[in-house]
């Protein structure tokens, strides 16, 4: 009788949903109030972005070793550099702001030389081409002055150049269409470890996707250890089946502090897959397979996943890969791919 009145009572929810669903389409207010009462899909996000809100105000633009908001102003910068024609007077709205991330960068032991030496090259350079009699920039010049730097004169410049200065490749479209045709979703691996040197090599061609102004949000969690793997190789619902045929597992993390505004939060899902794809297709050339595993918007998984790899929340799973070396006697699905006649939409 009881379970009785419960469906009654799933049914009469249901038929509401149902009714005011077209209302609360229509506007931005209407869909929160739906999903305040009838959904709990985007409570672990909104707290989330707040979270993040508050972390990136607290680290002041720097993570770790490493500060996605000096890259991605210096990034900036060079589009300034590159620009036709190029201004004399630019970028006055956040240079002291760059500046004071680059002086706090120099203060933490440890921190990237290498973007130390990108961002010294680039900042050496502007204030080369800019109208220094500008007041905003005599004063930022000043500024930049006073910065004590750990990267000596001698550093490797990098700057700006031409596409004729490119680097060069000899991959032909061919060899590239072999690629992409051999990487297919491994579900059967042998039981033999993955080196981490190839994970690391792997990781790097990753880190030269393409990311919005440069701010890399994200990193590549790594599990080859029991009990965590066995725990988190069940989580996604896409794992049913082979979970226990995985020797390696990959949680590609977006940090969503790395952004002050809520208007970003969909970026470390972009880049974030950006990178994934160039690092499944660099595994391919190392002899590994590789399975993109789903991670859907779930809070009961993403509180659990937080738990396990002991994340604050506003870092989020983008999604999982299982990488190893393939048994040569498992199949794989044949998954035709749709032909580019129906994706290619010519306006």
């Amino acid at each position: 009788m009881k379970r009785f009145f419960i469906n009654i009572i799933k049914r009469l929810i249901d038929f509401f949903q149902s009714a005011v669903l077209p209302s609360c389409s229509r506007s931005g207010f209407a869909a929160s109030f739906y999903f305040t009462f009838f959904s709990r899909d985007f409570y672990y996000e909104h707290k989330a972005i707040l979270k993040a809100k508050l972390a990136y105000s607290k680290n002041k633009g720097i993570h770790g070793k490493s500060s996605a908001l000096l890259r991605r102003n210096i990034h900036r910068l060079e589009k300034g550099l590159i620009m036709r024609p190029r201004r004399n007077i630019f970028a006055l709205d956040y240079l002291l702001e760059t500046l004071q991330v680059y002086k706090s960068a120099n203060e933490v032991e440890g921190f990237s030389e290498v973007e130390l030496e990108w961002a010294k090259s680039v900042l050496n350079e502007y204030f080369t081409v800019v109208d220094c009699t500008h007041p905003q920039i005599a004063y930022a010049y000043e500024f930049y002055q006073g910065v004590k730097t750990v990267v000596g004169d001698n550093h490797t410049v990098k700057l700006p150049y031409i596409q004729a200065n490119k680097a060069k490749h000899h991959i032909s479209y061919e060899q590239l269409m072999k690629l992409c045709s051999a990487r297919r979703s491994t579900r059967w691996f042998k039981p033999q470890s993955v080196e981490g040197d190839k994970i690391n090599k792997a990781a790097a061609i990753a880190l030269q996707a393409p990311s919005a102004c440069n701010r890399q949000p994200y990193e590549f969690y790594v599990i080859k250890s029991q009990p965590l793997l066995s725990k988190l190789v069940d989580l996604p619902g896409g794992t049913a089946g082979f979970s226990g045929n995985i020797p390696c597992l990959i949680a590609v993390v977006g940090d969503l502090s790395y952004y002050p505004e809520a208007r970003d939060r969909h970026v470390i899902y972009i880049d974030g897959a950006l990178a994934s794809m160039q690092f499944m297709l660099a595994v391919e050339t190392l002899g590994l397979g590789s399975c993109p595993i789903n991670w859907p918007e779930l809070h009961t998984l993403d509180h659990k996943v937080s738990q396990l790899l002991e994340i604050p929340q506003y870092k989020r799973v983008v999604m999982f890969m299982a990488v190893g070396y393939p048994d040569e006697s498992g199949h794989i699905a044949y998954s035709e791919k749709k032909p580019f006649e129906s994706t290619v939409i010519t306006l």
